[in-house]
Formats: structure tokens, C-alpha cells, sequence
């Protein structure tokens, strides 16, 4: 078992060992699963714990009892027992069985890795609607392991991990409690949903051009976000440093606005029942015309966090929008040219507090702005079919030539389908050929 220990500091409420299994399975990419105790550890460290040690166990499958085996968990309590630890947190996620066990064993709390992220959005949530999507999250986490949680409920009286969120009342609940809460929260968040939809709607409608930032937690969206826009919203090196959706108009080079959001950061192994109740925030990404993938360039595993990224996007239904892959950081850079062009699509190579790289970005937008749009001739005296071309896009450029008026209209894709037979013939792609511009 390989041991790494930590300085203990005092004062600190979870004093815990990571613990991480590894099957012959998993064994054969032993670099990701380093990765993933080391990330473990920053996701501990992100909820207030102090690390003892990280234990890694190697074993052919799971146990279906204590999961790491009966030798490893009496080797771990030996561990607790001499570092004064009272958690034991694990990088997998455990069945209410497996906690009650572990529990029974150890005498001490046991979180996994799915409760320790739900911890920490439990944490970050500030506005109503974050609120609601995490304690959705948490009861519904909960429900299938209420058997396993006897330790964690007796505890919560001291706060910690697994007390923030639903609180100790909720989580003290039966099971029919439990389902009519998450009923009640269901409710709720259909009537923000709804809020969000009309809003949406509304951009929509105005022909905005909306554009969404995306990538592993702590690439630098929102630092991104408030250089580009001059917003405010809270920027802190640790992991899901923000949590609620945050949208700014962004001004072009050529004077057009464009809607920019900032969204929540993605991890490997994003609990499932997080991605449900957050889907509402995720459509964010679902409504954009075009998605800016914030990449880490200065971490040797940024390849596979845009991979975590993009398979997370795929779950999403977001895979095929179009996409740049802005690689941040790039003054801490210690990667290749080579490795960057390994990117799908568009990449930029850049640094959030370079005003030279802000400005490659705004342009870059632009061009996507741009050749998304189409040239029509139309008759000055076509008034209806004018208006219909502000009703069925975002009119970018207006020209006279003669008795025709020369519009140049970002069209959305779908209204403009149901327009086509009227609108068709009145397509210039001359005009598009001859570069005119915007």
C-alpha cells in the first residue's frame, strides 16, 4: 500500500486519509490514477479538510463489503488510530452497504469522492436556484444509502462535511420524507427553469449572439469572463471556485455585442446526480452558438482534462457546437505547439491578463459571427419581407444599392428554415464573395 503522509494542522474539524482502490483494470494507466488521488486531495483540502495521508490500494476487483478488502481496513484504522484522523475519505464512490461497513470498522466518518464534491457545492451555492440544484443533488445521493449513513447523521451535530447543504433535520428524514422533499424541490426548480427559459427566449428573440465558456474547474473561465467584460464575479485558485451561471455583454472589435456566459467547472467523475440537477445551468451550454473550451496549458494533464471536458459536453448533447479551445495560462506554459495542435477545431494560445491575447479572442468571436451570417438584396419596397429578416436573425450590416436594400443578417438557423421559400430567392452571395464587411 503506498503511503504518502501529510503535517498535521490543528484546529481543523475533518482530519482524514484519502484512500484510493485500484483494480487490475485501472491498473494498466497508473499516471490517471495518480492524477485522480492528487486531485482527491485538492477537492479535500477545497472542503476544509486537512489531509493526514493518502493510502493506495491495489486489488484485483472491489470488495463488495468494505470495498478495499478486510487486511487493508484493519491497516487503515491502525493509520487513523496514530495520526488522530476521524474521516476516511475515498476516491470512489461507495454503496450505502460499504459505508455502514466501513463505518462499523473504522469508527469514523466515511465520505466518498461523490459527497465530497456535493460538499463543496453545498459551499459555493449563493443564489436560490445553486441552493435548490444542491440540495436536489444531496437528497437524491442520499435516498439509496440512507442504510449507510448512521455515523455521518450522529455526527453532523459538529458540522463538516456531509452536514452543510440539507442540514441535519432533512437528512433525518425517512425515506418517504426524503422522496416528498425532493418532489417539493422538483417543483421549484421547474418555476426557475422557467424564469431561465423566458430569458433565453428573450435573448433569443433580440438575435443575440451567445457564447459560453466551458472547462475543467479552475482553467480560468471566469478570470476570462471579467478581463473580457469587466465583470466582478469571484475568481479564486481552488476548484469550483464559482458556482451560478454569470452572463455579460461583450463588446466586438467591429462595435456588436455578443452575450458571454460563464458556467460551472467540469471534474472526472461528475457525480451523476450533480449533472441532473444542475441540467438547467448546463442548457446554458445546449442555447450557445459557440462554446470557448478553457484549457490549463500549464498542467501536464490538461490533454486529459479536455477530454473529461468534451466527453462531459457529449453527455450534455453539446458535443457537435462549435467550439475554440482557448489554451490558457500560457505564460506558465510548459507544453508544445505540438501537443496544442492535438486540439480539435480553432485554438488560440493565450493568457487572460495579456490585453493583446483579450483582443485575438474578441476577433476570433467575431469571425464566428460573421461567417455564420448571409447577404440579402432585397427591394426597398419589400417592407414586410425587411422586418422579417430582423425577425428571423441579428441584422449585422445595412447598404442601399440603388431601389435594393443590401442586409446582412446572422440568421438563426430554424426560423430561417421556416422562412426559406420566402427569403431564398433573395439570398447575394455576391455580395458575400466580394468580402464586404462588417
Amino acid at each position: 500500500m503506498k503511503q504518502t503522509t501529510h503535517h498535521v494542522i490543528p484546529h481543523i474539524l475533518e482530519r482524514a486519509i484519502l484512500v484510493s482502490l485500484v483494480t487490475q483494470k485501472e491498473k494498466r494507466n497508473e499516471f490517471l490514477t495518480e492524477y485522480s488521488l492528487q486531485e482527491l486531495v485538492a477537492l479535500a483540502e477545497t472542503a476544509g479538510v486537512q489531509v493526514l495521508e493518502t493510502m493506495t490500494q491495489n486489488k484485483d476487483a472491489k470488495d463488495s463489503k468494505t470495498f478495499i478488502g478486510k487486511g487493508k481496513v484493519a491497516e487503515l484504522k491502525l493509520r487513523l488510530e496514530e495520526l488522530d484522523g476521524n474521516t476516511a475519505i475515498f476516491d470512489q464512490e461507495l454503496s450505502g452497504a460499504q459505508v455502514r461497513n466501513l463505518e462499523a470498522a473504522l469508527d469514523v466518518k466515511i465520505i466518498d469522492r461523490t459527497q465530497l464534491i456535493l460538499d463543496i457545492f453545498a459551499q459555493r451555492a449563493n443564489t436560490r436556484e445553486g441552493i435548490l440544484q444542491v440540495e436536489l443533488a444531496q437528497l437524491s445521493y442520499l435516498l439509496p444509502r440512507l442504510s449507510g449513513q448512521g455515523k455521518n447523521l450522529a455526527r453532523l451535530n459538529g458540522g463538516g462535511i456531509g452536514a452543510r447543504g440539507p442540514g441535519e433535520t432533512k437528512l433525518e428524514m425517512d425515506r418517504r420524507h426524503i422522496r416528498d422533499r425532493i418532489d417539493e424541490l422538483k417543483q421549484q426548480m421547474q418555476e426557475v427553469v422557467r424564469h431561465r427559459v423566458l430569458h433565453r427566449e428573450r435573448r433569443k428573440k433580440a438575435g443575440a449572439f451567445q457564447v459560453a465558456l466551458v472547462g475543467y474547474t479552475n482553467a480560468g473561465k471566469s478570470t476570462i469572463l471579467n478581463q473580457l467584460t469587466h465583470a466582478d464575479v469571484y475568481v479564486q485558485n481552488q476548484l469550483f471556485a464559482t458556482l451560478d451561471p454569470t452572463s455579460r455583454n461583450l463588446k466586438l472589435p467591429n462595435g456588436k455585442e455578443i452575450i458571454l456566459t460563464d458556467t460551472v467547472g467540469f471534474i472526472q467523475n461528475l457525480p451523476h446526480d450533480l449533472i441532473a440537477s444542475f441540467r438547467a445551468t448546463l442548457e446554458e451550454v445546449l442555447e450557445a452558438d459557440l462554446i470557448l473550451h478553457v484549457v490549463d496549458s500549464s498542467l501536464e494533464m490538461h490533454m486529459e482534462q479536455m477530454n473529461i471536458v468534451n466527453a462531459v459536453l457529449k453527455e450534455l448533447g453539446a458535443r457537435d457546437k462549435e467550439q475554440i479551445t482557448l489554451f490558457n495560462k500560457s505564460d506558465l506554459c510548459v507544453t508544445t505547439e505540438g501537443q496544442m495542435d492535438a486540439a480539435e477545431g480553432e485554438f488560440l494560445r493565450i493568457s487572460a491578463f495579456n490585453e493583446a491575447d483579450l483582443e485575438l479572442i474578441k476577433l476570433a468571436i467575431q469571425e464566428k459571427l460573421v461567417s455564420d451570417s448571409k447577404w440579402f438584396r432585397i427591394p426597398a419596397n419589400k417592407g414586410d419581407l425587411i422586418a422579417l429578416l430582423y425577425r428571423v436573425g441579428e441584422v449585422l450590416e445595412t447598404d442601399v444599392d440603388g431601389d435594393d436594400m443590401l442586409i446582412q443578417v446572422r440568421v438563426n438557423a430554424g426560423d430561417y428554415a421556416k422562412n426559406a421559400y420566402l427569403l431564398a430567392t433573395y439570398e447575394d452571395n455576391g455580395q458575400v464573395e466580394e468580402g464586404a464587411t462588417v
